[in-house]
């Protein structure tokens, strides 16, 4: 299973954390890991020019915070946990994916939720029942790797440049 194989029909711009406005004329659903470094340069890369695009009401962002079952993206299912379902949600992503190398090295899971309360003062959620239904929608359209981006019927990583992104989101 590749990008191509996404179906994009099974994705939804209601499950997640949406960011701007529900009336933007475009819609950006991201798929992500805490935990994964390419899901971090994807939003070390680009947050700034979606952010900016979210600010002039031209796209809503919908982060979809994808838990995985591989032990070391596991671990980003933990950080999950403490990220907010509003728009202060992109300050804790930033602060997690900031301190991702530290974090990322602890052994246990009761340390990694420590670390997200007492380092980063951030507070666990009840994200449980929408953690499911991204993993759900996930299967569903064949979602497999992370990150996965789609806008309209395209479906692409970390990898495009920012004049692609640009003109899709035209």
């Amino acid at each position: 299973m590749g990008m191509t194989d996404v179906d994009v029909t099974k994705i939804n711009t209601e499950t997640g954390i949406k960011i701007g406005d529900d009336n933007a004329p475009k819609k950006i659903v991201e798929f992500v890991n805490l935990r994964c470094p390419y899901c971090r340069q994807w939003s070390d890369e680009k947050e700034d020019l979606l952010q900016e695009l979210v600010n002039e009401g031209k796209i809503q962002r919908i982060i979809k915070l994808f838990n995985k079952e591989k032990p070391s993206l596991a671990k980003g299912n933990v950080m999950h946990d403490f990220v907010p379902n509003d728009a202060s949600a992109i300050s804790a992503i930033r602060s997690i994916y900031e301190t991702q190398d530290t974090w990322g090295d602890l052994e246990d899971h009761t340390e990694i939720a420590n670390f997200a309360e007492s380092t980063l003062s951030l507070t666990r959620q009840n994200n449980d029942e929408i953690s499911q239904e991204i993993v759900k929608e996930a299967e569903e359209a064949n979602v497999f790797f992370i990150p996965t981006v789609i806008v309209d019927d395209q479906v692409f990583d970390q990898k495009i440049s920012n004049e692609e992104l640009l003109e899709l989101l035209k």
